[in-house]
């Protein structure tokens, strides 16, 4: 699989310089980070959807769709897939192959990203209303 995605990325290198006119990758690049992103989500919501209705060969397909959308979006932020690679093996030495990092695990290596800082919600005093007579 890795060998087809390898090409795959090589592909998505190649076109970006195509005309976008005739290259739906060109187009992609042309169009910005924003437009791959959104392509990206909609082909997973494809394939959630067609998964939840068990249609197996449209998973198939959406899979297809949503590789390459991934592909092209890792090509724009300068993402290799070894670089996702190389990030697999640290995940499979940590919990094995099968398992996903939890979103709370500190990354050995690297100072965890900077939370925003939470506005605080003013506190609103309990009254008691008094009907007039």
């Amino acid at each position: 699989m890795t060998d087809s995605l390898d090409r795959l990325y090589q592909a998505v290198l190649a076109a970006r310089d195509l005309d976008p006119a005739t290259s739906r990758t060109a187009r992609l690049f042309q169009r910005g980070s924003g437009k791959m992103a959104k392509k990206l989500a909609e082909e997973a919501i494809e394939v959630v959807i067609d998964a939840v209705a068990g249609n197996r060969e449209a998973v198939v397909r959406e899979s297809a769709d949503l590789l390459y959308n991934l592909t092209v979006l890792w090509a724009s932020a300068g993402v290799r897939p070894e670089d996702v690679w190389a990030e697999m093996r640290r995940r499979e030495n940590l919990l094995g192959i099968a398992e996903k990092l939890p979103k709370s695990s500190v990354d050995v290596g690297k100072p965890p990203p900077p939370r925003p800082a939470r506005r605080s919600v003013p506190q609103q005093e309990a009254r008691v209303v008094r009907k007039r007579r």
